[in-house]
Parts: structure tokens; C-alpha cells; sequence
């Protein structure tokens, strides 16, 4: 499932559209940025309140195929700006994790 395609099904907000095309392969769900560095895989995609520049750069860093801002968190000027250098996929919900993680479970 593409990042496109699951925004669509979840009829989730594009903040960021870099590489939308860019494939899912898993999921991972956290806030403490050094421990989803060293945990999330390649491909996973992000669900978070996180967004801010450090969770950016620790997209970058984990090469997740996309940021979810759940719960209506808000993504700051300093890291949409670099999202967009990086070619990072950010999407946001008022959805919290639990319920966007299922639904990638579901599609995957």
C-alpha cells in the first residue's frame, strides 16, 4: 500500500507531499524520538503527536515511508520546511494511534 493510498482510506490531511508514492510496509507507533530511531524499520509508517524538526530528522534517520500526526497534532513551520527539503510524507488525523495503527494492520 502506497503512502497515497492509505491517506485516502483514512481520509487523511496531506501536510507534506513528497514522495506519496512511496510503499508501506509496517507500522510503528511512539513519542520518545531515540527509541523509535532505534526501533522503527524502513518503510514503517509513523504514528505520532511529534511535529517538530527532530521527528523529521528521525524519519530521515529510520527511513519511514511517512509522519502520521495523530490526534490533531500540529506540524511546526521549521519542520514542514524541512520535510519538504527531505522529501518527507507528513499526513495528519484527528484519529488517535491506536485506531490509524489498526486500520494499517487491516490494509496491510
Amino acid at each position: 500500500m502506497t503512502v497515497k493510498e492509505f491517506a485516502e482510506q483514512q481520509n487523511l490531511n496531506i501536510l507534506v507531499g513528497a514522495e506519496l508514492n512511496r510503499e508501506i510496509t509496517g507500522g510503528y507507533c511512539g513519542d520518545l524520538l531515540s527509541w523509535v530511531m532505534s526501533r522503527a524499520r524502513s518503510g514503517d509508517c509513523w504514528f505520532t503527536v511529534m511535529g517538530n524538526v527532530n521527528a523529521v530528522a528521525v524519519c530521515v534517520l529510520a527511513d519511514c515511508a511517512c509522519i502520521v500526526l495523530c490526534e490533531n497534532a500540529t506540524l511546526d513551520e521549521n519542520a514542514k520546511q524541512k520535510a519538504e527539503e527531505q522529501g518527507v510524507n507528513i499526513l495528519a488525523s484527528d484519529k488517535n494511534a491506536y485506531t490509524l495503527a489498526g486500520a494499517l494492520q487491516n490494509a496491510l
